[in-house]
């Protein structure tokens, strides 16, 4: 009998970020085609998982392994932060409340997990931690986002025998990268993997977790010419086979 592919579920913008629209319909759930393309080329089948889900458990019942995407800022509400700041987005309900619940359901869970930018963002907030509402307030140059449209790319080193570097294959990676936010205060049971040349944590793990990985950079952007972005995705299918 032939072993079916591990199902990989994603997690979709919410019906109101702009990530996607057309003259016909006003909301839309969306996902980047780059995450589908990726796990895709790792093996596994990729599906869709939108907020606003009543019973999202339900979910586990047959994804194998997740990720949880990048997008909006996390409500600073959540973690103590300043919800008038001027660059602080507009909350979005659903997807915090369906994405916190979700992730600690994940470590609780050990269910392998790759966590993108706000992904990375919502994995600290849910395990405790803090946010950097706005990198620009306290960094004389920010190398982590553009001007304008586009993403920035810039180096993190990556510590030596992490989950990060294991997938990754390399000890400084080139990612893209369009964050405002970073983390602040770790959370319980987070451990910083990789950083970029000015502090920022750009990569942390689940202490003793099996295969729960954050990165605040985009590795699906280049992971089609990228082998070392590609890793990540390739190591997240090839953990639920563990």
């Amino acid at each position: 009998m032939t072993k079916r592919a591990p199902i990989i579920g994603i997690t979709s913008a919410d019906r109101s970020e702009e990530l996607a629209s057309t003259v016909w319909y006003k909301e839309n759930y969306s996902v980047p085609a780059e995450y589908v393309d990726a796990v895709r080329r790792a093996g596994g089948n990729p599906v869709m998982l939108p907020p606003g889900e009543s019973d999202w458990s339900r979910w586990l019942e047959f994804v194998d392994g997740v990720i949880v995407t990048g997008g909006a800022d996390v409500d600073s509400r959540l973690y103590g932060g300043d919800p008038d700041h001027p660059k602080q987005q507009a909350p979005l309900v659903d997807r915090d409340e369906t994405e916190l619940a979700l992730t600690r359901h994940l470590v609780a869970t050990e269910i392998p997990t790759l966590f993108v930018c706000r992904g990375l963002q919502v994995l600290n907030v849910a395990m405790g931690g803090t946010l950097n509402q706005h990198l620009a307030d306290t960094l004389e140059e920010d190398m982590h986002r553009l001007d304008g449209d586009g993403w920035a790319y810039h180096d993190s080193e990556i510590k030596r025998g992490s989950l990060l570097a294991e997938a990754m294959g390399v000890a400084v990676a080139k990612g893209a990268s369009g964050h405002h936010q970073s983390i602040d205060r770790l959370g319980e049971g987070l451990v910083p993997v990789a950083w970029a040349a000015d502090g920022v944590i750009e990569g942390a793990e689940v202490a003793g977790a099996a295969w729960l990985v954050g990165v605040q950079w985009h590795p699906e952007v280049t992971a089609a010419c990228d082998p070392t972005q590609q890793g990540l995705f390739d190591a997240l299918v090839a953990a639920v086979d563990r």
